[in-house]
Parts: C-alpha cells; sequence; structure tokens
C-alpha cells in the first residue's frame, strides 16, 4: 500500500472537518468523500447562502453553517483550515489543547508529494516568480503541477503524481506559519511589511516565512535576494546550498545584471550570459527581480534555451501590471495584485514616466509613508478610494515633496467613477493604472474579483 493510500485508509475512522467552502476545499471535501470519509463543512455563511449546485456536488458532506460554525470543533479528530483563517485563532488554539488535529491541504501535500517541490513566498514577486519556475520546468519538457496560493489545489491530484514530476508552489505567511516541512528548493523573493493587520507584528510575519527553509536537508537549496537587507538577515538559517540573486552586484553562487544589462549566473567558478534584460517580454525592474530569481531556483535544471524561450514570449500574469486596454490613445493596466506599498512602487518604475495612478482598499495596518516619494516622482493624478484614503492622502501629502501643482489628488467612491475620473484626466499618450497598495476586502472579496471589475470598467469604456 502507497503511503497516500494509508493515509486515505487512516482517515475512515476519523471525524474531519473542513473549515469554509471555496475551489481548493471543494474538491478536497469530494475526495475524501468519494474515500468514504466521515466530512463536516464548516462554514460562516448560512445555509441559505449556499448554491443548489455545490450542495448537490458535495452530497454527503454534513454541515455546520452561520455564526456558531467554530463551536463544534473538539468533537472532530482532524480539522482543515483555510489559509484565510488564521492558525493562532483563538478556537483553533483551544482545539488543538483538546488534541485536535489543525492542518491544510498544502501540509498534508507536503506530506505526501513524491516528487521535488520548489516552493516560493515572498512579501512582493512570488507569483510571478513561482510562474517563471513552473514555466521553465514545462519548457524542459518536464510534468509540472503548480499550486498553493496559485493554480489548482495539489492534494486533490496527489494519486496522478509521479516521483519524476515536479511540484511549484506558491505559499503565502497563512500557510507557511503551521508548516513543519520544507520544500527541496526554498525561494523567498523579499520581505516588507505586510498582512500585519493579522500577524500583529513583523516578528510573527518574518516567522512564519522562515518556514519555508528552517526544515530543509543538507540536500536542499535555498535562494535569497541580496538586495533585500530583511531576508539576508535569514541566511545564517540556510541548512543546504545557498543562491543569491541581485540586481545591484554579483553574487558569489547566483543570478545577477551584469553591467551590459545582460542576466547571468555565476555557479562560483564561472559565469554564463543568459538574456538581455531588454529581451523579456514582461517589463519592470521587479520583473528583471523575479526571473533572476526563478533562474537561480531551477539552475542546473533548465538549460539557457529554455530560459530564454519563456523571457521572449512569456506575457505575465493575470492582475500583474496586466494590459487591458487602450483608449482614446490612452493604456490601462490592471495591477490589482499590487496590495502593498512596495509592489506599487516597483508598478511606477516600470513605466518610465509620471502616470494616474488608482489606489486605496482594505486597511491591513502597514505604513504608507514609503509612497510618499515615488507617488510624488511618478504620478501626475492620484484618485483614492476605499477605507484607507485618508491614510494615503496624509502619507504622500506629508512630506516636502509634494507639490500640489505636480500632483492632483481626486477621491473616488467606486470603481467605476474612479476609472470614469481617470478618464477625464487622462490625454493621449498617458498611462492608468489600477495600483491600489491595500487589500480588496472593504469593497471586493479578494483582489482578483477587484481587477476583473476594473477591467470590465474599462472594456465598456465608449
Amino acid at each position: 500500500m502507497s503511503k497516500t493510500a494509508r493515509f486515505f485508509e487512516g482517515l475512515k475512522d476519523k471525524k474531519v472537518a473542513f473549515i469554509g467552502t471555496g475551489v481548493s476545499h471543494n474538491e478536497l471535501i469530494r475526495l475524501f468523500l468519494s474515500k468514504g470519509i466521515d466530512v463536516t463543512v464548516l462554514d460562516k455563511k448560512p445555509a441559505e447562502a449556499y448554491d443548489s449546485e455545490l450542495l448537490k456536488s458535495l452530497d454527503g458532506a454534513k454541515f455546520i453553517t452561520g455564526g456558531g460554525y467554530l463551536d463544534s470543533l473538539e468533537d472532530f479528530d482532524v480539522v482543515y483550515r483555510t489559509p484565510g483563517m488564521y492558525y493562532n485563532h483563538p478556537r483553533l488554539v483551544e482545539a488543538r489543547e483538546h488534541g485536535v488535529v489543525i492542518t491544510s491541504e498544502m501540509e498534508s501535500f507536503f506530506e505526501l508529494c513524491p516528487c521535488r517541490i520548489f516552493a516560493v513566498t515572498g512579501s512582493d514577486g512570488k507569483t510571478t516568480t513561482t510562474t517563471l519556475i513552473s514555466e521553465f520546468l514545462k519548457a524542459e519538457g518536464y510534468t509540472v503541477w503548480l499550486g498553493g496560493n496559485i493554480g489548482k489545489a495539489l492534494l486533490p491530484r496527489i494519486e496522478s503524481i509521479s516521483e519524476d514530476d515536479y511540484a511549484v508552489v506558491e505559499l503565502s505567511s497563512f500557510q507557511l506559519i503551521s508548516m513543519r516541512q520544507s520544500p527541496d528548493v526554498a525561494v523567498i523573493t523579499n520581505i516588507a511589511p505586510n498582512h500585519l493587520d493579522v500577524h500583529g507584528t513583523m516578528e510573527e510575519y518574518i516567522s512564519a516565512k522562515c518556514n519555508i527553509l528552517d526544515h530543509q536537508s543538507a540536500f536542499s537549496r535555498t535562494v535569497l535576494n541580496l538586495d533585500n537587507p530583511e531576508t539576508m538577515k535569514l541566511r545564517d538559517r540556510v541548512r543546504g546550498s545557498l543562491s543569491l540573486f541581485s540586481r545591484k552586484e554579483k553574487p558569489e553562487v547566483g543570478a545577477y545584471v551584469d553591467a551590459g544589462g545582460v542576466l547571468c549566473y555565476s555557479d562560483g567558478r564561472k559565469s554564463v550570459k543568459i538574456i538581455p534584460a531588454a529581451e523579456i517580454r514582461i517589463p519592470g525592474v521587479h520583473n528583471v527581480e523575479n526571473y533572476l530569481a526563478a533562474i537561480s531556483a531551477v539552475w542546473g535544471d533548465v538549460s539557457v534555451g529554455s530560459i530564454c524561450k519563456v523571457a521572449r514570449s512569456f506575457g505575465g500574469v493575470e492582475h500583474r501590471i496586466e494590459f487591458v486596454r487602450e483608449f482614446n490613445g490612452v493604456k490601462y493596466y490592471n495591477d490589482s495584485i499590487a496590495s502593498s506599498p512596495t509592489r506599487v512602487i516597483a508598478g511606477l518604475r516600470s513605466f518610465g514616466r509620471r502616470i494616474i495612478v488608482i489606489a486605496g482598499g482594505y486597511d491591513k495596518k502597514i505604513p504608507f509613508e514609503p509612497l510618499a516619494g515615488p507617488v510624488n516622482e511618478f504620478v501626475k493624478v492620484l484618485i483614492l478610494m476605499g477605507a484607507t484614503a485618508d491614510k494615503i492622502e496624509k502619507a504622500v501629502t506629508d512630506t516636502p515633496l509634494y507639490d500640489p501643482e505636480k500632483l492632483k489628488i481626486l477621491r473616488a467612491s467606486s470603481m467605476r467613477e474612479a476609472v470614469e475620473l481617470a478618464r477625464g484626466e487622462a490625454e493621449e499618450g498617458d498611462v492608468v493604472s489600477l495600483s491600489p497598495a491595500c487589500a480588496s476586502f472593504d469593497m471586493y472579496p479578494n483582489f482578483e474579483a477587484r481587477g476583473r471589475d476594473f477591467k470590465a470598467i474599462v472594456n465598456s469604456l465608449k
């Protein structure tokens, strides 16, 4: 009997609960039901909010819904939490103290996965870097399973994955906080303040990130950002080999940009030229960094030819400086993923000119002062919306750099109003970018919904 078969067999005499429904959990629930496992869904949504088709697809599962959905955790043997359910939530802590196993889809996947795992975390750039690693490996001819924070849930596909495949996963701090197994190749793109509304402190946020490398073996690889001081503080925790990446200097081992603007890799003995940065299809110096991180991760597994093929053809990931449309000579970009100041700053620098920006949203309790300089330098019109509008405006205007003659600040009560204001301010040749610097939860369920709404409004302009 395989390890996976033993895993499912061992759950048949257990009571298993899943906190929340959603794309990943729905597939997992159906898989567990097909294995004859006793499954209960715990969800704060009331029963009447469920779609009849969804309920039909989860036939056989029990449901506990509404305000008291976490009251009976101690009645279960195993509880699967979604990443959105904070691991240190008081009810989860109490359940663990009563012997309940609190786990997640990714934790079980890491335990059962038969192939090598590449995993990426970081405050910014992790989705693009994860996708690039996947694209590099696919270009080399490997079967690749993409998941974690992006792609599909991987545990429901565990029985289809072979030893010769590769798994590539993006991991958030919410996923990593409870993980006690690290991947074969770990990448930390950078570390900056983020999600402090949940973690409370930078110490907990960074500690969660560290689980991506703290449990590696001597044969593992870690990739760190030489240009990011917070990330480099973790180098002494690396157990296996260490590769660095940098736009500013040449590491002894790792990827870098040479004086001629060519991406290179040094293995400690010699350097190999790979591709000029100017030939990378997706724009922005931050995407050069994403390429450097991904190259450092796959070096030795992927040829230079495969890397170049991807660099010249890969058009980017949805909601990441995604070109939407040119209308009346104005180009519109969807950068809805830019839910932190550092991500917004990277996007602003991609255009090489002053642009029109739509920003604001849910307050994650992170400082907006870092936006002051770049916004005053690269933005001509700033349209603010959502719960953080006042905070962003204060950060941008409370600086000697602020000049109301150069930076116009407007307010909008909705995405449609924001787009209409941008349209009214834009002149031929201008760029309009949705670059929120915040999460979306005050107006949208997630950044994808926010980005899709922006695109729909822009594409409806006449």
